[in-house]
């Protein structure tokens, strides 16, 4: 019974997990990103429509901005600073996804 019960756990948590990597809208929103960006206007930091923008056509620009997420910074939209977003905010795999959601934005 015990282990069923483990079992049925750990279904429930993966199910989740990848339930939240296939919405990378919830992913944002879980991660903090929309404290400081919205999809269509400027908040804290630039719209993720104007993110795409800037990037489109850049082959490399979903490992690019990955890394910006991931190390954080300033001046690439003005002088109010990104913290960063470390892997335990944000995992690897829903990072991805939510940075090649603003892609498509």
């Amino acid at each position: 019974m015990k282990i069923a019960l483990i079992c049925a756990a750990l279904l429930a948590t993966l199910s989740s997990a990848s339930a939240l990597a296939a919405d990378p809208a919830a992913a944002a929103q879980k991660a903090g990103c929309m404290a400081c960006h919205t999809m269509d206007k400027k908040l804290v930091g630039p719209s993720f429509k104007d993110i795409a923008a800037k990037y489109k056509g850049q082959g490399d620009a979903v490992a690019k901005l990955s890394d910006k997420v991931r190390k954080g910074g300033a001046g690439n939209w003005g002088q109010i600073p990104m913290p960063p977003n470390p892997a335990e905010k944000i995992g690897d795999a829903d990072l991805k996804e939510v940075v090649g959601w603003i892609l498509k934005s």
